[in-house]
C-alpha cells in the first residue's frame, strides 16, 4: 500500500498562495530548494490539480535548457520531468511529461492508487488535497512554513468534518527562518 503525503510551502497564518495566487513571498533558499528536489526524486507517484499542474508544467519541462540554470534547478527540471505524475481535471484533455489525465472523481482514483504498491504518492493541490483530507486518505502532512502573514488567499487546511490527530514526526529548520514541520496521521 501506498503513503499519501500532503506537503506545500505555506505562511505562518496557514496560506500557500497569497490572494491572486502570488507566490512571491515563498522563494526558497538553495537548501530548501535542494530539500524539495530529494522530495521528488523520492516520489514514486504526483498527483496534481488542474491550477498547480499548468503552473508546473509551463516551466520545468524546459527549465534546464534555460540560459543560466542552475545545478539545482537543472536536477530539479530532470526529476519532475521523470516523475510518474497524475492530473486531476475536467477542462483540460491533454498532459504531457509522464503524465496521465484523469476527469473522473479523485477521491476514488486516489483510494485505487493508494491501494497499489509502489513508492509514496506527493499530493500537490489544495483543492484536490482537501478532498483526499475528508475522505481520511492523507497519511503524512509536510508543512515548510515560511516567516511571513498573507492574511488570505489559499488555505494549507480544508474544512473538516472531524479532528485529524497527528503526530510529530520531524522538525527543520532552513535558512531565512523557514521551519519544517513533519506530522503522520494517527490512525
Amino acid at each position: 500500500m501506498r503513503k499519501l503525503i500532503f506537503g506545500m510551502n505555506l505562511s505562518v497564518d496557514g496560506y500557500i498562495a497569497a490572494p491572486g495566487d502570488d507566490l512571491g513571498w515563498s522563494v526558497p533558499s538553495d537548501e530548501q530548494f535542494q530539500w524539495w528536489s530529494d522530495r521528488v526524486g523520492a516520489t514514486g507517484l504526483a498527483l496534481y490539480g488542474r491550477k498547480l499542474w499548468e503552473t508546473m508544467s509551463s516551466h520545468w519541462p524546459t527549465a534546464d535548457q534555460q540560459p543560466g540554470a542552475t545545478p539545482a534547478e537543472i536536477e530539479f527540471a530532470r526529476r519532475w520531468r521523470d516523475m510518474p505524475k497524475v492530473v486531476f481535471s475536467s477542462t483540460i484533455d491533454k498532459v504531457d511529461w509522464n503524465t496521465r489525465l484523469v476527469t473522473g472523481d479523485a477521491v476514488t482514483e486516489i483510494t485505487r492508487l493508494k491501494a497499489e504498491d509502489g513508492g509514496p504518492m506527493d499530493i500537490s493541490s489544495a483543492t484536490l488535497a482537501a478532498a483526499a483530507m475528508r475522505a481520511g486518505l492523507i497519511d503524512e502532512y509536510v508543512l515548510v512554513t515560511a516567516p511571513v502573514l498573507l492574511g488570505g488567499g489559499t488555505p494549507f487546511f480544508t474544512a473538516l468534518d472531524s479532528w485529524v490527530n497527528l503526530n510529530l514526526v520531524e522538525t527543520r529548520t532552513f535558512p531565512g527562518g523557514v521551519v519544517l514541520t513533519r506530522y503522520e496521521t494517527r490512525r
